[in-house]
């Protein structure tokens, strides 16, 4: 019968330094490997328990993760018993298997979207299906990944430029067709050297600033407006986010009552994975409880207790509040002649550009973001 191993893969690193934590599975004197998914540094591994060590500020839940994964191969292993074949296996995982390899453009996608939608990444799996929709409109439902080539890719990109949409917009698309290609490429359904990418140079339009100076916050804060009115509802989200060192939106609607720890808020960031613990000051407490629902699992009435999270549903609740948040908070920028008009971001951007004008280093605002010290998304947000 097989056996299984949980491991680190140091046989190769990652370009960012991380190895692929893989399922080893032994057959017959045969080993064959199995990726989790996960990867981590090579000092986040206890080699003697075969876990994410504590070092790593995530390894709870990437060790529920490995150990849901474990529990479901050992169980597929134990129903195949005799008749196991590798492929076999996968396919009771869920994996692609050579069966699969037949698979065109729309078929492929739509395996790897279900699978992020699976495991709670559903911005990114909106995403890459309006990449997908895209592609299939302008070329046609049955395309296979050979017939993507340099010549088809440089006619959608320019579609897509004569049809209105912003670079960045065409930009996400061109990366999210080139991320479902290579991995196309690792399940075998394409071969290497039919790869399009190489001469198309993927732009992105540097984004604008959209940071507002401290004396305009001060002066957004003090602006008369009645109490009960959408606007000071918009008003009180803003600044919320500011006060909580520029949380998003999304990561604000998720905060639940158990998060507020002896002063604090502990949470962990949707889009990252990363732990922050920040110091609740009397003005955010006071705008928690000015916008809190007590009939509400979440501390904010952007969510409802029903909502299932990270579903698609949730995701559309939440951007339609931060497209009713940012109408509001326009109507206020206009009042008081800003010369941008400000959203729920620009409270992120306003946070760091006034902690770099303070005098705190990059290092410490990139930390306080979520960033790593040394990403380029660190400037974007500093209006210096």
């Amino acid at each position: 019968m097989a056996n299984v191993k949980t491991t680190l893969d140091t046989r190769r690193a990652k370009s960012d330094g991380t190895y692929n934590v893989i399922f080893r599975i032994t057959h017959s004197k045969k080993i064959y490997t199995i990726n989790s998914g996960i990867s981590i540094f090579q000092n986040h591994w206890d080699a003697s328990k075969l876990v994410v060590s504590v070092n790593n500020p995530n390894y709870k839940r990437l060790n529920l993760k490995l150990l849901k994964t474990y529990y479901k191969i050992e169980e597929a292993l134990l129903i195949l018993d005799n008749e196991f074949t590798i492929d076999k296996l996968r396919a009771k995982l869920g994996y692609t298997t050579k069966a699969d390899t037949n698979l065109n453009f729309k078929q492929f996608s739509a395996k790897v979207i279900a699978q992020m939608f699976e495991v709670k990444r559903t911005g990114n799996a909106i995403v890459y299906q309006t990449a997908v929709n895209r592609l299939i409109s302008f070329s046609n439902d049955n395309i296979r990944f050979e017939d993507i080539d340099f010549s088809l890719l440089t006619n959608f990109e320019h579609h897509l430029k004569t049809s209105g949409l912003k670079q960045n917009s065409i930009s996400n698309y061109l990366r999210s067709i080139r991320a479902l290609y290579n991995l196309a490429i690792k399940h075998e359904i394409v071969k290497r050297s039919s790869y399009p990418f190489h001469n198309i140079t993927i732009k992105s339009q540097r984004t604008a600033k959209r940071a507002i100076s401290k004396q305009d916050i001060t002066r957004l804060n003090r602006l008369p407006i009645e109490a009960d009115s959408p606007q000071k509802t918009a008003l009180n989200y803003f600044m919320l986010s500011f006060y909580l060192r520029g949380i998003s939106f999304t990561d604000m609607a998720y905060l639940k009552p158990n998060n507020i720890v002896n002063g604090r808020v502990e949470y962990f960031r949707r889009k990252t994975g990363k732990q922050y613990s920040i110091k609740l000051f009397d003005l955010a407490l006071e705008l928690i409880e000015a916008l809190s629902s007590c009939e509400n699992t979440f501390l904010l009435p952007v969510l409802s207790s029903e909502i299932v999270e990270d579903s698609i549903e949730a995701k559309k609740r939440i951007q339609q509040w931060i497209k009713t948040t940012n109408k509001y908070l326009k109507r206020l920028s206009l009042e008081l002649q800003f010369k941008i008009s400000i959203t729920t971001y620009t409270s992120r951007h306003s946070f760091a550009t006034i902690a770099k004008r303070l005098g705190y280093s990059n290092e410490l605002i990139a930390e306080a973001l979520g960033h790593e010290y040394g990403n380029k998304t660190t400037a974007i947000y500093l209006d210096v």
